[in-house]
């Protein structure tokens, strides 16, 4: 039996590799750009920054300290140098690509950090995998900037795995559409016609505005906004305003809304203010041929007939009126069922007239405020 050569015995003495076989080492020396492991191999293995992270500009000795112990898989048995070179970086996104398989056939929930915003969507990094939500995945609703997301963590699921083509494709909006349709339900189980709620103004419109109630939203029309006159939503609300209103309807999975609270209602208490009589005080709201609309109170007009405005002929009330007009004025009729009533300047002219301590009163000193 021949006698082994010392080169020899020390190979006898070390464990044999191969490319691409994973080994498990002892970090015995970091540096900025490179990482030496003690693999149990007659050469140590080396990781260069490339190969271990994509961050081109890493500090390795802030992410990698001596004593860690890593696995990595060998790249060359010898690099030339009597090194072997090894990754980690590979074998972690191969590690990471087995992961999101699972995570795909399980429909798992993901959380990650979005690395990188695209024109077409986000990228997130599993593992050392790359995973693309694209822009129409990324909400439930269309969102022209993304890059509030950048730096942020995000729930998602892997809608298509496919690293053959290297598509693997994350959605978070169908996680989104899931959590409203549950929100939708407990809120239809607990809510009624008539409950008091507090929302949040998501969109305005020109006949409304639609208000987010926590699950659904509910519409909260241009006639239900006041008890007054709204000439435009958008005077009135902006989107993210808090507001405090009450469900009129009901229709499926719609939502009428209103803030015409009944305990503010102008026509409580309306008999006994605008009994047949009184003298009252408007603002000239709009006009017509016929006549003129007087605001009473925010909700309450009362209809000056143009045969009512002076003593004398009046062609139309434009011609004596303008709206926003301020002018004192009789009740001379008041009918609660139908919220109407018809006011009269000329009678109160008349029993200012007939009264001997009033002398030469006329349609300016009655009229004439603005």
């Amino acid at each position: 039996m021949s006698e082994m050569s010392f080169e020899q015995m020390l190979d006898e003495t070390f464990k044999t590799i191969r490319n691409g076989e994973v080994v498990e080492g002892t970090v015995i020396d970091v540096k900025p750009d490179e990482i030496v492991l003690n693999i149990g191999y007659k050469s140590d293995g080396i990781i260069t920054r490339s190969e271990y992270t994509n961050e081109a500009n890493a500090d390795l000795t802030t992410l990698v300290s001596v004593g860690d112990t890593m696995e990595a898989k060998v790249l060359k048995v010898n690099d030339g140098e009597g090194q072997v070179l090894l990754t980690y970086k590979r074998l972690a996104a191969e590690k990471g690509s087995k992961r999101l398989e699972e995570a795909f056939e399980n429909r798992e929930v993901l959380t990650a950090k979005v690395a990188q915003v695209l024109d077409g969507g986000l990228c997130v990094i599993v593992d050392e995998t790359r995973v693309f939500i694209p822009a129409s995945l990324v909400s439930d609703s269309y969102e022209k900037d993304l890059t509030k997301y950048k730096d942020q963590d995000i729930e998602f699921v892997i809608s298509e795995f496919n690293p053959k083509r290297r598509r693997i494709i994350g959605d978070r909006k169908q996680l989104l559409v899931e959590k409203k349709m549950e929100q939708q339900r407990e809120l239809f189980a607990r809510i009624k016609i008539g409950d008091i709620l507090e929302g949040t103004v998501k969109n305005v419109t020109d006949f409304g505005a639609f208000i987010d109630l926590g699950g659904a939203d509910g519409l909260l029309h241009i006639s239900e906004m006041s008890w007054g006159r709204v000439e435009s939503p958008r005077k009135v609300f902006s989107v993210g305003d808090n507001v405090r209103v009450f469900i009129k309807d009901i229709n499926e999975t719609k939502i009428a809304l209103s803030m015409k609270f009944p305990a503010d209602n102008p026509w409580n208490g309306a008999a006994e203010k605008f009994a047949v009589g009184n003298i009252v005080t408007g603002k000239v709201a709009r006009m017509t041929d016929f006549g003129a609309f007087v605001e009473l109170a925010p909700g309450v007009d009362a209809l000056l007939h143009v045969s009512q405005i002076a003593k004398e002929h009046v062609e139309k009330p434009s011609d004596v009126l303008k709206t926003g007009q301020v002018i004192d004025a009789r009740i001379v009729d008041f009918n609660e069922d139908e919220r109407k009533i018809s006011l009269s300047i000329k009678a109160l002219l008349n029993s200012e007239a007939a009264d001997p301590d009033i002398a030469d009163v006329d349609i300016d000193a009655v009229a004439g405020r603005e």
